[in-house]
């Protein structure tokens, strides 16, 4: 049956629970059992659970754990079961050697909170040694002479067994000359002694072989023998005998091999070979002989092994002076070990969690561990702290327990992981110190939003571009790492002339490039600003926005337009240069704009075809025609000019203009001309008409186009008839502002006109233009007796909107 106790001293428990209700709130208890050594591996200790009061539950839910230090585990906690139970076999002897009572301790700890329960194991002792006895003979020389009384002491028989189990007696075979007597060591160790109770006769009996019996107090009791052979020396009548009893002295423990510790002195009175005393070590342990060593002539004791204070605090033995007629004495030598600084405290590790997360408030628990140091005094004393310059602190929860934790706020993004070196340093001269690195890592939280690398993107693009075009890439980095570091590009939908910015461009959520989904037209849409939102995969997520800036850019694509003069196809506007015109006369001016922009919207003037080149030129910026030679008799009445006007474009687009001029000093003289031209030209396009049908076609084709022929001239004859009598001037159209190449943006110059036209009687006077005016000169190809003179003032610059005035 085992034995229970629950021990629980008061003041303990309240210094222990003011301790740890102000630090950790750890709950502490101690149980003592009591067990036989020798238990086979499995048999049940103790109800744990049961004697703690705690919950099986709980010690799931707290990793219950045995913490010993040791290498040896002797017990096993099953946690399932609340139960403790033996893991391997222990052996009270090498357990604790001579020590009664024999215990070890160990902590059994939960966490979540933590709970430390102090367990101690007493091992009973069965009788599982016999005693033994080092030598298997006991050789006495003893002279014959030896007076009675006189002791021999025997060699003492080891029992590695305590109490009623240990060496309980000696027993002496049956002699007549010596009796044995016991006596007890100040340790409680027993030796025995013979005493010569009757005088030895050499010539009688020169030897005696005795047995010594040792004898244990088990049951079933066990014993152990050593026999004495005595042989019987002629006359030596004094013994050696000590001048001390007990020899004290000290050693420091690592002390080097043949270092002296002390000399015992043991004189004997009789002379010559008699008289020579020879010193041993008798009567010790076995690991006692061999850590120490006697000079049998001088009795100096010295360090033959390795002394361990942590082993042998003290060290008992004695030592026998013996001459060589067989006589001796005995004395006691006690040695205390001195401690010395030689172990380094060690460290265990109880727990330790990684990763943690970085939102982890001040004072988290990141590992347990216990410290020990296995030297006395001051060298025992261990203090524990971290390396500086490391967010993390050690506090001491319990005595030979620390807690580390943190002592800042964790930041992934700066230190994604430490290396935390804890060092335990004891308060020995020299010090020695143990250091342990915990590897920890910090884990993420979503506390950074998407940063972009721009704090305004700028983009061109062509116009006229191919839909699904790329234009821009933004791009947006996290610094959190994982799901948090995953962003998403979204376009911030908005409007652009009341349609939605989705239907102009989109965005790759993963990659972040933008695209056009349309061609863009420069001149309808110049820029398009808008706003790209870069967002996390965190929860919740985090985003961030950018502002993109997107111009168009253009392109060649629009041909000028020419504005003035305008082209009719129904009648003929001509200008007219009088024959007086100097060098230098402004005929007229082309006016023409390009809805391109920058150097495709440059204009350039030149003439193309001319009826007299050597008469007019054009402004190569201004569009203006004038004369370049006095203006003479012999030119001829109809001029013809075809302008060509060019962008700076690549390529260049252009647009070709007909100005008609007309060389002559008043209308009367120009109208027969222009009617002629008029008809020669209708004449001889339909000429041309006739003749490439006539050629394809067979006769009867041929009479088919002169009807048709026919049929358009009456049509026509008709149409003059009804224009004869009409009232209504033709006025050309001015339109306002026009643009000008040089960049002076629109025409500066006043044109000046009069209208004339005929009237049925076609007597109707002509009104010549005044100083500084323009004429033009208006025919009606189909008309061949109308004449239409229109005079004008105003200003197309400053007055693009007012109606024309006619007289």
């Amino acid at each position: 049956m085992f034995l229970l106790q629950l021990v629980f001293p008061k003041w303990r428990m309240l210094v222990d629970s003011l301790l740890l209700f102000h630090i950790f709130e750890i709950v502490s208890g101690q149980i003592r059992y009591s067990v036989p050594e020798e238990m086979k591996r499995g048999s049940l200790i103790g109800n744990v659970a049961q004697d703690l009061g705690l919950d099986i539950k709980r010690l799931l839910s707290g990793r219950a754990r045995i913490v010993t230090g040791e290498n040896l585990q002797y017990t096993e906690l099953k946690t399932d079961k609340g139960i403790l139970i033996v893991n391997q076999r222990i052996d009270r002897e090498q357990l604790c050697g001579e020590v009664t009572p024999c215990s070890f301790s160990f902590e059994i700890i939960l966490e979540n909170p933590v709970e430390l329960h102090h367990i101690t194991i007493e091992v009973l002792d069965v009788n599982d040694h016999p005693p033994l006895f080092k030598k298997s003979q006991i050789m006495l020389e003893i002279s014959e002479s030896a007076n009675l009384g006189a002791r021999f002491v025997l060699d003492s028989a080891e029992d590695p067994d305590v109490g009623t189990n240990g060496l309980q007696n000696y027993v002496l075979s049956s002699n007549d000359n010596f009796i044995l007597k016991q006596h007890l060591n100040p340790d409680g160790s027993k030796y025995a002694e013979m005493i010569l109770q009757k005088q030895l006769d050499r010539e009688k009996i020169p030897s005696l072989s005795l047995k010594l019996i040792a004898v244990d107090g088990g049951n079933p009791q066990r014993s152990g023998t050593v026999n004495i052979n005595i042989f019987v020396l002629d006359a030596n009548d004094n013994a050696p005998v000590f001048n001390q009893s007990v020899y004290k002295a000290t050693v420091v423990e690592n002390a080097a091999k043949g270092t002296s510790i002390i000399t015992v002195n043991a004189t004997d009175d009789d002379s010559g070979a008699n008289g020579y005393i020879a010193y041993s070590i008798s009567n010790t342990k076995s690991n006692t002989a061999d850590l120490l060593s006697i000079d049998p002539a001088s009795g100096t004791l010295f360090v033959a092994g390795a002394i361990d204070f942590e082993k042998d605090k003290k060290i008992e033995l004695r030592i026998d002076a013996r001459d060589q007629g067989g006589l001796s004495d005995s004395s006691k030598v006690v040695i205390d070990v001195i401690d010395v600084n030689d172990n380094a405290p060690v460290i265990n590790v109880m727990s330790f969690t990684s990763p943690v997360s970085e939102d982890s408030r001040i004072g988290t628990t990141i590992g347990i561990i216990n410290i020990k140091d296995l030297d006395s005094g001051d060298n025992g004393q261990v203090l524990c702290q971290v390396e500086p310059n490391a967010p993390f602190k050690v506090k001491s929860s319990l005595r030979n327990y620390y807690t580390l934790v943190t002592d800042t706020t964790l930041d992934r993004e700066s230190v994604p992981e430490y290396n935390i070196t804890v060092v335990a340093r004891d308060a020995g001269i020299p010090p020695l110190s143990t250091k342990m690195t915990f590897h920890l890592k910090v884990s993420d939280v979503n506390d950074n939003a998407p940063v972009f690398s721009l704090a305004v993107y700028n983009a061109f693009i062509t116009e006229n571009n191919s839909p699904g075009a790329s234009i821009l890439g933004v791009k947006a980095r996290d610094s959190d790492e994982n799901q948090n570091a995953r962003v998403s590009y979204i376009l911030v939908d908005s409007n652009l002339d009341e349609a939605p910015l989705s239907n102009f461009i989109s965005i790759n959520a993963d990659s972040g490039t933008i695209h056009a989904l349309r061609s863009f037209d420069y001149e309808q849409i110049k820029e398009l600003v808008f706003t790209v939102k870069a967002q996390d995969g965190g929860s919740p997520p985090l985003s961030s926005n950018v502002s993109v800036k997107l111009l168009i850019q253009d392109q060649n694509d629009n041909p000028p337009q020419v504005l003035y003069p305008v082209q009719t196809g129904g009648s003929m506007v001509a200008e007219m240069v009088p024959r007086s015109a100097d060098v230098g006369y402004l005929v007229t001016k082309v006016v023409a704009v390009d809805v391109d922009s920058g150097q495709n919207a440059w204009l350039s003037y030149k003439l193309q075809k001319a009826t007299d080149r050597a008469l007019f030129e054009v402004g190569l910026q201004n569009g203006e025609i004038r004369t370049i030679r006095q203006v003479s008799d012999k030119d001829a009445v109809k001029q013809r000019l075809s302008v060509i006007v060019e962008d700076n474009g690549q390529p260049s687009r252009s647009a070709t203009v007909i100005v008609n001029v007309a060389v002559a000093d008043s209308f009367p003289e120009v109208l027969s001309e222009f009617t002629d031209f008029a008809h020669d030209k209708e004449y001889n396009d339909n000429l041309t008409f006739y003749l490439v049908l006539a050629l394809a076609v067979v006769s009867f084709l041929f009479i088919t186009c002169l009807v048709v022929i026919i049929s358009v001239k009456i049509y026509r004859w008709r149409q003059s008839r009804i224009l004869y009598h009409s009232s209504l001037p033709v006025i050309p159209y001015y339109p306002p502002r026009y643009s000008d190449t040089l960049g002076t943006g629109t025409l500066q110059h006043v044109y000046n006109y009069e209208v004339c036209r005929t009237t049925d009687s076609r007597k109707s006077d002509c009104k010549f233009g005044r100083a500084a005016s323009q004429n033009v000169l208006i025919m009606d190809p189909s008309s061949t007796g109308t004449m239409q003179r229109i005079q004008s003032e105003k200003s197309i610059l400053d007055e693009p909107d007012s109606p024309l005035e006619v007289s």
